[in-house]
């Protein structure tokens, strides 16, 4: 597949009967960045953002940070997961769409054509946000668990998520902030979630108003 940048040209591949767009992301830079002792000091929630989009390089870096795969041996990711479910998927609200990470391949998958940003929290702020990250956990990959741990485990593991954005930030003087006030069931309609994926948590992250 050819490298393509998340606002260059995308591949349209036919799966299931219908055409989605799939973005290459820039391979992430694992380097560089903040010391974590001053990432932990200067780490802090924000409900303020400039409307200005993420670059690519940003995006790419932030996607791989949350929960991205850091040891491709095993597939296993930056972020802790009970059993190694790996059950939580990160969506990304932008002003071009809504998108699927997909860890493995480094690469976006089109959900919808239309921003629903505003629709992502419901806080005025989601919407300035240049990207709203929606942690969603897939109960049907948990299959040794009941109802009641699946729900913690992928409580858990969406915050473990969720402070790996964090720390990004942090280090990158961007700014974030977690959310839990979703109406998670209007969303789910327009995400066009199945009865097993369960939204956990929605994060916002940008650049800083008036940066």
């Amino acid at each position: 597949m050819k490298k393509l940048t998340f606002l260059g040209i995308c591949i349209f591949l036919t799966v299931t009967g219908f055409a989605q767009d799939i973005i290459t992301l820039s391979a992430p830079h694992m380097d560089g960045g903040m010391p974590l002792m001053k990432a932990l000091k200067n780490r802090q929630t924000s409900r303020e953002f400039a409307d200005k989009k993420l670059t690519d390089q940003q995006l790419a870096d932030l996607l791989w940070a949350a929960n991205g795969i850091n040891r491709p041996e095993s597939k296993k990711r930056t972020a802790p997961s009970a059993m190694n479910y790996q059950e939580v998927d990160i969506y990304v609200s932008t002003a071009l769409g809504l998108y699927l990470y997909n860890a493995e391949k480094n690469s976006l998958t089109e959900i919808l054509k239309e921003d629903i940003r505003a629709k992502t929290g419901i806080q005025e702020f989601v919407k300035n946000a240049g990207a709203n990250l929606i942690f969603v956990a897939d109960y049907s990959r948990m299959t040794k668990s009941d109802e009641k741990t699946k729900e913690a485990y992928a409580m858990a593991d969406a915050a473990f998520i969720s402070e790996n954005v964090y720390l990004f930030c942090a280090s990158e003087g961007l700014a974030t902030g977690v959310r839990a006030y979703i109406d998670k069931e209007m969303l789910g309609k327009i995400m066009k979630l199945t009865p097993d994926q369960h939204i956990m948590l929605g994060q916002a992250v940008g650049f800083p108003k008036g940066k």
